[in-house]
């Protein structure tokens, strides 16, 4: 090939070099938290398959996902080594969302009372301590309202008027809960969302989400809705 030839073949190498450049610096950056370590499990399912062991399969699903979509992720607590809850949500300042997955249980002496299928969905948590509150909640409305195109439903689990519960619905139809102490998302720099994906203590909801295509449904729903949320602020 000669010189001349070579010419164009440049250009457009240049040219494609240029287009990764731009998109690399307005890809989103999210911050993926595994809620829970093995050493510290969290919930244990009607089957006895630990919380972590769920997180971590659907925050994995959800980090690839964000991947294919062109976003930049940095993973808390997926490698299984032990970190705090304030140490987690400083890991990415820069970052554009902090996101932390989990599965829900209920009170032991419901479990205890046979009361396992009664409460069944997902819920979504924020903090009005955190500095970035307003886009919180936007991030949570739009991962919300994924879910529910997803066909799933709210729990109003947390909401029931109970010692240790009783969080308040900022918005009851998309099953968004306010809770200011939770330390992951008040200590978070960023705008930060909780995402309880479903009630693991229910035998027929735990069996549910164990399955593979509803892992890639809800991962999927997450990180739509995470994308539309960020898509909305870079609107501003």
């Amino acid at each position: 090939m000669s010189n001349h030839d070579q010419q164009p073949c440049k250009r457009i190498l240049l040219c494609v070099l240029s287009s990764l450049v731009i998109q690399s610096a307005h890809a989103a950056y999210i911050a993926v938290d595994t809620g829970h370590t093995p050493l510290h499990p969290g919930a244990t399912g009607a089957s006895g398959r630990v919380e972590y062991l769920y997180n971590l399969d659907m925050s994995t699903a959800l980090a690839k996902d964000l991947v294919v979509s062109g976003d930049r992720v940095l993973r808390t607590a997926a490698d299984g080594k032990e970190i705090s809850l304030q140490e987690r949500s400083i890991q990415a300042p820069d970052a554009d969302l902090f996101v932390s997955i989990h599965h829900d249980s209920m009170l032991q002496e419901w479990i205890n009372a046979g009361r396992r299928k009664e409460f069944s969905g997902y819920s979504v948590f924020v903090s009005k301590k955190n500095s970035h509150y307003e886009q919180s909640f936007v991030c949570a409305q739009k991962i919300a309202e994924q879910m529910m195109l997803a066909g799933e439903k709210p729990s109003f689990y947390h909401a029931t008027p109970v010692q240790g519960e009783n969080r308040p619905l900022i918005d009851k139809r998309l099953g968004i809960h306010q809770y200011d102490d939770l330390i992951v998302l008040k200590t978070a720099p960023i705008p930060a969302v909780l995402v309880e994906i479903g009630v693991i203590a229910n035998p027929d909801e735990e069996t549910r989400l164990s399955k593979p295509d509803t892992i890639r449904r809800l991962s999927l729903a997450v990180a739509t809705g995470i994308n539309a949320c960020l898509k909305t602020k870079a609107q501003k």
